[in-house]
């Protein structure tokens, strides 16, 4: 019984990776469809995105139980994403603070959690604007974005290693999951390691 996470940029080559190595198993990043109605700030916004993401951790609980492995597709935890935009300017500190709130909430019960292995591609920027511009089947309207997070999503997921008893991996296999990547988690709903590692994210930035 295992939850794996996917992780990397636009364009990185996570879906891709998915579709040919998970895709019985595979939970899809998706979005809400009245997602560019929603205020940019506020707390009904922090708590909007972290419904959504519980709503995919809970699919995740669910193909699980089936299959006995999830793999998603971008991380249901999510949190990442304002960390690392606030990090460039992009999102006040404030709405970083409260979408932290309202994700610590869903993990004290139990509708979010830490996965069990997570698989980063970190990505030449010129590679994945290759990528990119070849792959017209996508809008990627943000992608320019997403190179400037990169860095920031690399420190997100380094200090999680940390936190987490090194369960981060920086490649997406060839060959598929390794079976050794994959760890019995018993911090899925530990509220103190993710105090700590949200404490190390502010200790270490610059």
């Amino acid at each position: 019984m295992m939850i794996v996470v996917i992780e990397g940029i636009s364009a990185a080559g996570k879906t891709t990776w998915c579709r040919s190595h998970g895709a019985p198993y595979l939970i899809p990043e998706t979005f809400p469809a009245d997602r560019k109605a929603q205020p940019l700030t506020g707390i009904a916004t922090a708590q909007y995105w972290t419904d959504w993401n519980a709503k995919r951790w809970s699919d995740a609980l669910q193909r699980e139980r089936e299959k006995g492995c999830a793999i998603c597709d971008t991380d249901p935890l999510k949190l990442h994403y304002s960390w690392c935009l606030c990090r460039v300017g992009e999102l006040p500190k404030c709405q970083w603070e409260l979408q932290l709130q309202a994700t610590r909430r869903a993990l004290l019960e139990k509708r979010l959690g830490f996965a069990d292995a997570y698989f980063v591609k970190v990505i030449d920027p010129l590679i994945a604007k290759q990528q990119c511009e070849g792959d017209t089947s996508r809008v990627r309207d943000r992608f320019d974005l997403h190179v400037r997070l990169q860095p920031f999503l690399i420190q997100w997921y380094a200090r999680l290693d940390a936190a987490v008893g090194r369960r981060v991996r920086w490649t997406l296999p060839d060959d598929g999951l390794p079976t050794d990547a994959i760890l019995n988690n018993e911090l899925r709903y530990d509220i103190d390691v993710f105090d700590r590692f949200v404490s190390s994210l502010d200790a270490n930035a610059t």
